[in-house]
């Protein structure tokens, strides 16, 4: 691969400006070309390009297109900055009007040194908010999708149309089917930009030539036209990749445009030293459904404000991942105390979940041309979730940790692609064996019902997601074992079985999706005593499918008690905790004291609610 910065405009708007301010700021800047201004840090603009490029790895040459006007400062700035003067290309030219035009710039370096490979070409004089991005993950990714690559960002508010190429991009093949050079707003909703930032493969550099030889004139002759020419009529497969962060100076500017832009990634830089960012994930009860998510079957869960995953991203120079004092212990009292310990927490605390989530993370963004900055930080967590309530919530508030600190979106990473990465993490890193639901729950939060169907799963690779009003949600209450048993046994053989098509399961199945949509409309229509008899029902049919033995003695002890009091009651997950509903508020005191004098942990639920001021 061969680089080459392109720094030959004729800055005339901007050197004007600076040579008529009137203030005297910026008279030591005259007569000096745009790329050699200061940039952000203090660091001249070019300066950012030549360290990010400036790598034996990863190119094998890199050159620098200017023209004959600017050539001695950028001859001057190569001897002070360890660039090859050798390199140094120069078209020529002397004024804007005898410009050659960027096109016409990246041939001359291609024909004038003989190349045959793999290009990049970057305006070498655009300012860049973000003097981090791994220019590496844009190779790799241009080499992963096996065609050319235009980089792009999201424009900032005030940012208009008419003065970027503007690409419109399919979020699935990342194949940008749409390029429009500097378009009246109205003609499309798009509103990532286009920069001078390409990757074209080393058999598609004849139609630059192609191209220049059907433009006369020299101000069609420039990078956006030619992409244009090359995506709209040619139809060559152009991909893009987005980049979190923004570009300006891009063409003729002013000495407002200059100075607004410098102050304002300045101030970006500055005002956030060491970020610190904190997000909750809260735990969830399936209320109806579970286990058919598995299965394309249909649920019904809702987050709960009683158990909580909250991590606190920190950034720092080195990334590091702190384990948890209670659940990654590292020292003990005793040999004693750690045989109790690991007897009952086991050996799988929260810091597998941070350094998995993290490592996917990577994978992802990689795999869907999200370039990341090369910023480390440090990762901590803390719970209060039982593992009886299962504690993966870690997961999902990491990502939210994760898409914060690189300024990721939610059209780069919607909800339902939230869920499956969340879900992917478990299954793909840690080998677990997990359904949907809670991915999902946790991800959109709140009251949601779902429906997993085959026809929705296969088309989209998601379900569909509704949320449920929760202004009144019916008195649920739950309870776990105090000294909890292996749940991993719940789901015994009855995914095989599922898989191999028994009729069994297969009706099962159907059945829980029946329920759940009865369930609805119970909750919808406030019927607490029919929803409190499907809650029964959806027990009973696990209770069949999965038989007592795999339910274990824990799980059915709890259920027994809860039936005492006349109280629905089913499983809301994996094992371990049961969830219940119980209308008569005397029983419910009662059942409360014999779940805690059983050796159980007895809680009403506060259900968390996103839209209210305490979900807010």
């Amino acid at each position: 691969m061969i680089c080459i910065l392109l720094v030959a405009g004729h800055g005339t708007l901007l050197e004007t400006h600076i040579k008529n301010d009137a203030t005297g700021l910026y008279t030591h800047l005259t007569g000096i070309p745009k790329a050699l201004l200061p940039g952000v840090g203090g660091k001249k603009i070019l300066d950012f390009w030549w360290e990010a490029v400036n790598t034996r790895q990863l190119f094998s040459a890199v050159y620098l297109v200017t023209n004959a006007d600017k050539y001695k400062h950028y001859e001057r700035w190569a001897t002070a900055n360890d660039f090859p003067v050798e390199n140094i290309i120069n078209d020529g030219t002397t004024t804007y009007g005898t410009r050659l035009g960027a096109v016409a710039d990246v041939e001359l370096a291609i024909r004038s040194r003989g190349l045959q490979d793999d290009i990049m070409v970057i305006a070498g004089d655009m300012l860049c908010a973000d003097q981090n991005f791994d220019i590496a993950q844009v190779l790799r990714f241009f080499r992963l999708k096996q065609g050319e690559l235009a980089i792009y960002y999201e424009m900032e508010e005030g940012e208009k149309t008419t003065s970027r190429g503007i690409v419109e991009v399919c979020p699935s093949t990342h194949r940008i089917t749409k390029f429009m050079e500097k378009p009246a707003a109205e003609l499309t909703q798009s509103r990532l930009a286009s920069v001078v930032f390409y990757c074209f493969q080393k058999k598609t550099l004849p139609t630059l030539t192609q191209f220049l030889n059907l433009q006369a004139g020299v101000e069609d002759r420039v990078l956006g036209k030619y992409l244009q020419w090359l995506i709209n009529e040619q139809k060559v497969p152009v991909n893009g990749m987005k980049l979190p962060t923004g570009f300006q100076l891009i063409g003729q500017v002013g000495l407002s445009d200059y100075t607004k832009w410098l102050a304002h990634y300045s101030a970006k830089q500055q005002g956030c030293p060491a970020r610190s960012i904190t997000c909750r994930s809260y735990a969830r009860i399936g209320i109806m459904g579970n286990p058919s998510d598995g299965f394309n079957g249909k649920t019904i869960a809702m987050t709960i404000a009683n158990f909580w995953a909250e991590v606190t991203l920190l950034e720092s120079q080195t990334l590091v991942l702190l384990p948890h004092p209670l659940n990654d212990p590292t020292e003990f009292g005793s040999l004693q105390d750690l045989y109790c310990i690991s007897r009952k927490e086991g050996y799988l605390g929260g810091l597998r979940l941070l350094q998995a989530t993290c490592k996917k993370f990577y994978q992802f963004c990689s795999k869907q041309g999200m370039a990341l900055t090369k910023q480390n930080f440090t990762l901590k967590y803390d719970t209060n979730i039982p593992r009886q309530v299962v504690r993966f919530a870690i997961v999902s508030a990491t990502l939210k940790c994760l898409m914060k600190f690189y300024n990721l979106t939610d059209n780069d990473l919607p909800k339902p692609i939230r869920a499956n990465f969340v879900l992917d993490v478990e299954s793909d890193e840690l080998f677990i064996t997990a359904g949907l639901q809670d991915r999902v729950v946790q991800v959109y939060e709140g009251l949601i019902y779902m429906d997993f169907s085959k026809e929705l799963m296969d088309k989209h690779g998601y379900g569909s997601y509704i949320p449920i009003d929760m202004s009144s949600v019916p008195p649920f209450w739950l309870a776990y074992l105090g000294d909890p048993s292996d749940s991993g046994r719940i789901h015994s053989t009855v995914r095989q079985r599922w898989l191999s098509g028994d009729t069994d399961v297969i009706e099962a199945m159907k059945s829980f999706a029946e329920l759940t949509d009865r369930a609805r409309e119970a909750l919808e229509s406030r019927d607490w005593s029919k929803l409190a008899e499907l809650m029964n029902q959806n027990f009973e049919l696990r209770r069949k499918v999965y038989t007592d033995e795999c339910l274990g003695p824990g799980n059915l002890k709890m259920v027994q008690i809860a039936r005492t009091f006349s109280s629905a009651v089913k499983l809301p997950g994996s094992g371990g905790a049961v969830v219940g509903l119980c209308l008569d508020s005397d029983k419910l005191v009662a059942m409360k004291n014999a779940f805690q004098e059983a050796g159980c942990v007895f809680c009403h639920v506060v259900p968390y609610d996103p839209c209210s001021a305490f979900g807010q």
